[in-house]
């Protein structure tokens, strides 16, 4: 007996018969603004990366957010990245504007966080770090089957791009991209990157890594070995030093500081002279000084200078380095310290009065969390100057507001541009108590 076959033919199987092929629907879309992370904001609201203000760009809608972007009408204010990375690289956002759109546009934020508070100050021109002047990066590196890369993650993307030619690095950062490769091959696993966090000191390079594997005898031996041929001034592992050749130290006005490993530094050195300047000018003539969340002394050594500092922070490692930084520097004034976590205790009138002797001005330079607490201790005491810095427009506004209710004036606000191409904005503003 001969099984009959029976043949069933789908749709698209048939002859003369072709099943119409899906394709996501491209829209059209007007972007209104950008965000605080650089991205366009289109209505509904939707969030198309790399775009600009009054450019018409089509996409595929996933969620709130516009992919497989194509500019059909660019702005006026749009330009050529000067990175080659620009495209798959994640460390910029805004390679893309003009450099004056760019500054109008941080200048606008810090505005527009003041305006939500019900302030306004008078602004001064932004200060704009160069290209090529990053002291410190943090690499991603991962082991390859041929050897190792090195470089940034693409946006929202675990994939690392490899960035020789990086305009935002200085060249010395990017000479040691080698060295952070070399580090995988000998203490990275095959199945998470290393973070090395490079950071340029006045005798070379400063290296932390984290993310590798476990110290063991033969690792010990082969990171020596890179830290000898290399001339590394310091190699930590972790929270282990592995070797230094010299003390990492960076310039605070005439002192010269080893700062723990990792530990905050301003991202270039002209950004930090100008913070400085606009933290002297604030300051002025006062003689005695109150440094809050003061770090490693990047603004209580150079204002030592001119009069005695109090120095506040809440990590012991940077205050025991700004000590003995202080200790070791000639032409100073007296310089105190304090580790106390400003969040939870912040300092009250009667520390901020001590026997009777008020400090004539106090630094303020918080994360991004802000220093609301302080600010309001800073207000019952009537510190006579304030100069803040700030990383976050928003936290700061929301302090200034504290300040100024309290009795202050705002006089001026200066806007510091030191993370050239990306939505991060620094800022540097003057108060004074007016009752």
């Amino acid at each position: 007996m001969i099984a009959s076959l029976r043949i069933f033919l789908l749709p698209d199987t048939v002859a003369g018969y072709s099943a119409p092929m899906t394709h996501e629907a491209r829209l059209t879309a007007t972007i209104q603004r950008l965000g605080h992370q650089g991205d366009g904001i289109a209505d509904g609201p939707l969030f198309a990366p790399r775009t600009l203000p009054g450019e018409t760009v089509s996409g595929i809608r996933d969620g709130n957010q516009l992919t497989d972007i194509r500019i059909e009408t660019p702005s006026e204010a749009r330009v050529q990245a000067p990175c080659r990375h620009y495209k798959s690289c994640g460390g910029c956002q805004l390679q893309h504007a003009a450099d004056d759109f760019v500054a109008d546009w941080k200048v606008g934020i810090v505005q527009s966080a003041l305006s939500a508070q019900g302030l306004t100050a008078d602004f001064r021109p932004i200060h704009t770090s160069p290209p090529q002047s990053r002291r410190r990066a943090t690499l991603s590196v991962r082991r390859t089957k041929k050897g190792a890369m090195a470089g940034f993650h693409g946006r929202a993307s675990d994939v690392i791009t490899q960035i020789p030619d990086c305009q935002l690095l200085s060249p010395e950062l990017i000479a040691a991209i080698p060295v952070a490769e070399e580090l995988a091959m000998v203490g990275a696993s095959r199945k998470a990157p290393l973070s090395v966090t490079v950071t340029l000191s006045e005798v070379g390079l400063d290296v932390l890594v984290a993310n590798g594997k476990p110290l063991d005898g033969q690792l010990r031996i082969d990171l020596a070995r890179i830290v000898d041929f290399h001339g590394l001034a310091r190699l930590s592992w972790e929270d282990e030093l592995i070797g230094m050749e010299q003390l990492p130290t960076q310039p605070f006005g005439p002192a010269h500081v080893c700062p723990p490993p990792g530990a905050f530094l301003q991202a270039t050195r002209d950004g930090e002279a100008d913070l400085l300047a606009a933290v002297e000018e604030a300051v002025g003539r006062a003689k005695r000084i109150v440094d809050l969340f003061a770090g490693c002394g990047t603004f209580s050594l150079p204002l030592a200078r001119n009069a005695e500092v109090h120095a506040v922070e809440g990590e012991r490692p940077m205050l025991a380095a700004l000590d003995l930084g202080w200790r070791q520097a000639k032409g100073l004034k007296k310089v105190t310290t304090e580790t106390r976590d400003l969040f939870r205790n912040p300092l009250l009138p009667v520390d901020l009065n001590p026997f009777g002797e008020e400090y004539d001005a106090a630094v303020i330079d918080p994360p991004r969390a802000g220093a609301e607490a302080q600010s309001v201790q800073l207000v019952a005491a009537k510190t006579p100057s304030i100069a803040y810095v700030s990383c976050n427009p928003v936290t700061f506004a929301r302090d200034a507001k504290i300040l100024v209710d309290g009795g202050y004036q705002l006089n001026w606000v200066q806007v510091v541009d030191q993370f050239r191409w990306s939505s991060h904005t620094e800022l540097a503003a003057s108060f004074t108590y007016v009752g």
